[in-house]
């Protein structure tokens, strides 16, 4: 078995990877996409290269790991070595503008939204939505920038004031606001190209910032839960916003297992909401997927387990 090599830049999410790579007997090199220097003149190591860049890097002081990515991937692929999650799905996961477009060219209904190029034009964006609506930044991951608005006058106020968000690449979306039937969203895992199972998230406590990673559920200065946008409910110590979901429409499972080997989406979670008026809409592709410690105790396959047999197949 050839060497893997993971491309990240968030120590603090590696641990399950870590032990799934050990446990499968399969050596990895972590390769920290921080900062560092690139020879464009030398020749890459053999083995395969995983990336796992995550559209939240920056606000974790990492804004230079998009772009080392970039040229990393690029680098790599030039010459001809085997990456998973390569240089177009890093694309994919820097732009819900990216992940919306090519989930409706799919078939797969998504949320109506507009996308406003410049704090200026936000304003413009929103005329065509009844209230409440929400705003949220392109470049997302950790519900970025996503605030619910009961009206255009609320919106106006904040986008006016000093406490607006800047998004990374200056592109704001404007999406109807998603009743949910019940108050939780349902994440499909895939790897590989196949469905390893589903997870439900709270939404009553968890708002709009739903990383299952246990090193995202609690205040690093506090040592409390942390209570995000969006969450109606404070959570509490040791209470789980995730759960194992056992009944999933094999249909739409199939949709997204079809959409993953079409945009090349080898490790992913795609997140969507059964509607209070009866819809499905799939609203985010995260590539970069952590799972649940709580969830994997339960489930009929570890998911880090199954990444690593994956792996495994390339060498």
């Amino acid at each position: 078995m050839t060497t893997v090599y993971a491309l990240h830049e968030n120590p603090e999410w590696f641990p399950p990877f870590a032990r799934a790579f050990e446990a499968e007997g399969v050596d990895v090199v972590e390769w920290l996409l921080t900062d560092g220097v690139l020879d464009l003149d030398s020749v890459p190591p053999e083995g395969i290269f995983w990336s796992r860049i995550s559209a939240s890097a920056h606000t974790r002081d990492h804004g230079l790991s998009k772009d080392y990515a970039r040229s990393v991937l690029s680098w790599l692929e030039a010459h001809g070595r085997r990456t998973v999650n390569g240089r177009r799905v890093l694309e994919l996961e820097m732009s819900k503008v990216d992940q919306l477009t090519a989930l409706k060219a799919a078939g797969i209904d998504t949320p109506r939204t507009i996308a406003a190029v410049g704090r200026n034009r936000i304003l413009e964006a929103a005329e065509s939505f009844e209230a409440p609506f929400i705003v949220k930044h392109n470049q997302g991951g950790k519900g970025l920038g996503v605030r619910k608005f009961e009206s255009h006058d609320e919106l106006a106020e904040y986008v006016g004031s000093d406490g607006f968000e800047e998004p990374a690449d200056g592109i704001t979306l404007v999406q109807e606001f998603i009743q949910a039937a019940e108050p939780f969203i349902t994440r499909a895992e895939i790897v590989g190209g196949r469905f390893v199972y589903a997870i439900t998230a709270d939404t009553a406590r968890g708002g709009f910032q739903l990383c299952p990673a246990d090193a995202c559920a609690i205040d690093p200065h506090t040592g409390r839960p942390i209570m995000p946008p969006g969450a109606t409910i404070a959570p509490e110590p040791d209470q789980q916003l995730f759960a194992l979901r056992q009944n999933i429409d094999h249909r739409l499972v199939a949709q997204f297992e079809q959409f993953a080997r079409l945009n090349n989406l080898e490790v992913c979670g795609i997140e969507f909401i059964e509607t209070a008026d009866g819809r499905v809409l799939t609203y985010d592709v995260n590539t970069n997927t952590n799972y649940n410690a709580a969830v994997e105790a339960v489930a009929p396959a570890s998911a880090p387990r199954e990444l690593v047999r994956y792996l495994k197949t390339l060498g």
